[in-house]
């Protein structure tokens, strides 16, 4: 039986109707951190014409997300993808997205801004970050379940735990991004456009 994810089956057509206002008909588009391949399962059926590059730190991870997007032409081969490796093995500005969903808080702090670094790098001129997931959020209250979901990460792993957007927003900054839209999703996330500073 393959991994399931009940929660990423519920967000699925939200994120996917906020990316396809995003993102062109046609496009190709990297994830980062794939985990159980529901979104790039449905959101190629949902966008045919989108090309999806399925990825996972775990290379034990990628025949249960292949067998997924089995079927799929538009899913392609998972590859590893180790965030904070020097290089990720993918093509230089070779994607018109980057995505990422439920990484950044279940990971050490390093990943966040090893993650806009490579996007950085692996996004074409003009290409969209989108990253989704639930926030810490100054001068706004936090959801009761989301203050019990950090609770729960930080008891798990002390380096996890919800981010603060503004130190998000900076960690982007570095790598020559800035936070373009906002949108709040059911259950407490957000799903935020990325896209790289002006010249």
């Amino acid at each position: 039986m393959l991994p399931f994810s009940a929660a990423a089956e519920r967000n699925a057509p939200h994120i996917a109707a906020a990316l396809a206002a995003w993102l062109p008909p046609r496009a190709c588009v990297l994830e980062v951190a794939s985990g159980t391949g529901q979104h790039a399962a449905h959101f190629v059926q949902v966008q045919p014409g989108w090309t999806w590059q399925p990825t996972e730190a775990d290379a034990r991870s990628l025949p249960a997300l292949a067998a997924r997007c089995d079927g799929l032409p538009q899913v392609l081969p998972p590859l590893q993808l180790d965030v904070l490796a020097p290089a990720w093995p993918v093509a230089v500005a070779g994607f018109d997205a980057v995505y990422c969903a439920n990484l950044l808080h279940i990971a050490p702090w390093p990943v966040t801004p090893a993650f806009f670094a490579g996007a950085a790098l692996a996004l074409a001129p003009g290409g969209v970050l989108a990253v989704y997931g639930p926030f810490i959020v100054d001068g706004e209250p936090l959801a009761p379940s989301n203050a019990h979901f950090d609770a729960d990460l930080r008891a798990r792993h002390p380096a996890w735990g919800l981010r603060r957007l503004a130190d998000v927003e900076l960690a982007a900054a570095q790598s020559g991004f800035v936070l373009h839209e906002r949108l709040a999703l059911p259950a407490n996330n957000l799903l935020l456009r990325f896209g790289r500073v002006a010249a």
